[in-house]
């Protein structure tokens, strides 16, 4: 694939995290342009990756074969409408928001090349789990190269536009469910005499084989669940479930379109 231009607006997290997997990977671009409100963070991300120029506002953000719109989805609409008047035809525009559609998108833009991408945290070590939608009018050949150029993301993966918000709950948020526990469990392994490296280790390793075990093994859920005989806090299971089930519920409702 030819080295191509790519504009971000918003310096935040999500960006970061595209930085890091491109330069994991040495992607070569010609040029990245970043535009944030905040010149903080437009400042600490710049330290971070020098190579970036800063954009002055969005629509120089938007002068690049790529745009990415990594935004959170109340301000996406304000954001199409700075840019509308700078991209073309040949643009490319990736959406990284839940909840604002590429049927939005393209009502404001009025291009077809529009894409909307769920990332995952991942990305930043280039494992992400990240599935994409198209504009039903994109060519095979225009989503070959997005598809391309995002790959050193990790998995990258077509699907349908209305399911995006689902993988939103159950896969781009999902570490967060889980990330304060390891931590605690880190802690708690100090507690008990392991040092930070064998504490890390000990719950890394067998996070990774339980995942294995639960999804790989042929058992069902129930008898994955079975072969262990203690289990320590199963009083606050049907707690947690039901925590689970009303927190992610709730939000689901409020980020789909």
């Amino acid at each position: 694939m030819k080295p191509t231009t790519i504009g971000f607006i918003g310096g935040g997290r999500i960006t970061r995290i595209f930085l890091q997997g491109f330069q994991n990977k040495s992607v070569e671009l010609k040029s990245i342009k970043v535009y944030d409100h905040n010149p903080d963070t437009l400042e600490a991300l710049k330290t971070e990756f020098p190579n970036i120029e800063r954009a002055e506002s969005p629509a120089d953000a938007a002068k690049t074969e790529v745009v990415v719109i990594a935004v959170h989805p109340p301000v996406v609409m304000e954001i199409l409408e700075k840019i509308s008047g700078t991209i073309n035809e040949k643009t490319y525009v990736v959406s990284l928001a839940p909840k604002i559609t590429i049927s939005q998108i393209t009502g404001k833009l009025k291009i077809a090349n529009v894409i909307r991408m769920i990332p995952n945290a991942t990305s930043l070590i280039n494992r992400g789990y990240n599935p994409i939608a198209f504009h039903e009018a994109m060519l095979k050949k225009e989503r070959k190269f997005i598809k391309k150029l995002l790959s050193p993301l990790g998995k990258t993966f077509q699907t349908q536009e209305y399911k995006l918000e689902g993988y939103a709950i159950v896969s781009g948020m999902l570490p967060t469910y889980f990330m304060f526990q390891w931590q605690e469990l880190e802690n708690i392994a100090q507690q008990t005499g392991l040092s930070p490296e064998e504490a890390r280790k000990a719950i890394g390793s067998t996070l990774k084989r339980s995942v294995d075990l639960y999804f790989k093994s042929g058992l069902t859920p129930a008898e994955v669940m079975d072969l262990i005989p203690v289990k320590p806090i199963s009083e606050n299971e049907e707690e947690i479930k039901n925590t689970l089930n009303v927190k992610l519920t709730n939000l689901y409702n409020k980020i789909k379109p």
